[in-house]
């Protein structure tokens, strides 16, 4: 009951606070300090645990992985659907509402994903995105540990995301966790099918911090619609095309 009261209270917060925030301009990191110490952390994780990791799960016969990832995201595709409402994007929410029905019942509990080939493919989304449709500024610059590059905006959509996915409370207590275990899955999935991407921003000859700083906040800012005007950005682009 509380969590609806939540989820009532946010839907009177979107009805009245409906503008979309403005369009940051440069890079606001008064946390550099920190951040540096958080992404030299996250580098050594890397190194010891995530990488080795996702170049063992990446021989698992690859059918196997994307079924693994379908799983993930559907099992997150409600949590997206109500994103999609606290937006006021009701088409988009009946959208992913259809797909969660066809590939959770077509696509055996979403292992396969059959809505894709009649045209619902997900439009996704995310509370980082719900406060930013609200009108929340972008914030500062932030590392987290594990998640990497982030804002203090999205920050608190990660978190939030986390409690906001409704399957979560409706699942029975011995598989509760089972959706977000894949997701950690598929993420050792992503991280061998990028690992070239991957490793040329957090391995580059220059400052990776930099680089990832640069790569994150204008690709964010880029999905959320904003406008972006980075020669640098456009550099780095072309660099990973070649």
């Amino acid at each position: 009951m509380k969590h609806i009261n939540l989820l009532a209270i946010a839907a009177l917060v979107v009805l009245g606070a409906c503008s979309q925030a403005p369009s940051p301009t440069g890079y606001a990191d008064p946390h550099e300090e920190q951040n540096r110490r958080t992404h030299r952390a996250n580098i050594t994780l890397d190194k010891a645990l995530i990488s080795p990791a996702s170049d063992v799960y990446g021989q698992v016969p690859k059918p196997a992985r994307v079924a693994v990832t379908n799983f993930s995201d559907n099992a997150g595709l409600p949590g997206v659907v109500v994103n999609k409402f606290l937006q006021g994007k009701v088409d988009d929410a009946v959208h992913n509402s259809v797909r969660f029905l066809f590939n959770s019942t077509l696509g055996l509990l979403g292992l396969f994903d059959v809505a894709s080939d009649i045209g619902l493919e997900e439009r996704n989304s995310d509370f980082g995105e719900t406060l930013h449709v609200w009108g929340a500024p972008e914030g500062d610059y932030v590392v987290l540990p594990f998640f990497g590059a982030s804002t203090e905006r999205d920050g608190i959509g990660i978190l939030v995301d986390f409690v906001l996915n409704p399957l979560g409370y409706a699942l029975p207590t011995e598989v509760r966790h089972l959706p977000k275990a894949a997701w950690v899955v598929s993420k050792f999935g992503d991280r061998y099918d990028f690992a070239d991407s991957v490793d040329s921003i957090l391995y580059s000859d220059g400052d990776g911090y930099s680089t990832l700083q640069l790569y994150y906040l204008d690709s964010r800012r880029y999905e959320l619609g904003q406008v972006v005007e980075d020669d640098e950005l456009d550099d780095l682009y072309e660099a990973y095309d070649g």
